[in-house]
């Protein structure tokens, strides 16, 4: 398929900063690489390492899985949408709140990546599925103006942001 990085234009300034965490190459190899990445650093955690927080009020560990479970949905929805022509402007979402109404802290680590992979795996192919037209695409998410080849890109840096955050502020609080 070959997807091309999005332009200026095609997404927002708060786009922006996961876009750029994407790096060159095939997108959807790279996310499929990433799901493995994700795979390998949480199904590696015993419960009470999963239930980790750096620092009070801050997410756990599971409700950070979650969060990138939740966020791929509706990234891929967005995809979707934007894909099909549907010119409907789409809302935003407040991921805390997400956070709170999961109670990922209530499953069970493998069951929270298990979600993710599947979650992963349905972005993959809907992202496979798209005909090449469908990629040039632009709708507006959140008031801002969003084309769909930009959100394979925003999936894998949204989960690099957090990746790098897991690494920098959770894994070394671990036991």
């Amino acid at each position: 398929m070959g997807l091309i990085r999005p332009l200026p234009g095609e997404f927002s300034e708060g786009m922006a900063s996961y876009i750029a965490l994407a790096p060159e190459g095939d997108v959807l190899a790279l996310l499929k690489a990433q799901a493995g990445e994700i795979g390998a650093l949480f199904g590696g955690l015993s419960e009470a390492q999963a239930a980790h927080r750096y620092a009070a009020g801050k997410w756990s560990l599971k409700d950070l899985l979650q969060h990138l479970s939740d966020a791929e949905r509706i990234f891929a929805y967005r995809c979707l949408r934007i894909g099909r022509g549907d010119a409907t402007p789409l809302p935003g979402w407040e991921e805390d709140d997400y956070a709170r109404a999961a109670g990922a802290d209530e499953h069970p680590i493998a069951d929270l990546l298990a979600d993710f992979q599947a979650t992963r795996r349905a972005s993959l192919e809907l992202f496979r599925s798209l005909p090449a037209a469908a990629w040039e695409e632009k709708g507006t998410s959140n008031g801002r103006t969003l084309s769909a080849r930009a959100i394979p890109y925003v999936c894998l840096g949204h989960a690099a942001h957090h990746l790098a955050v897991i690494r920098e502020r959770y894994l070394p609080g671990l036991k």
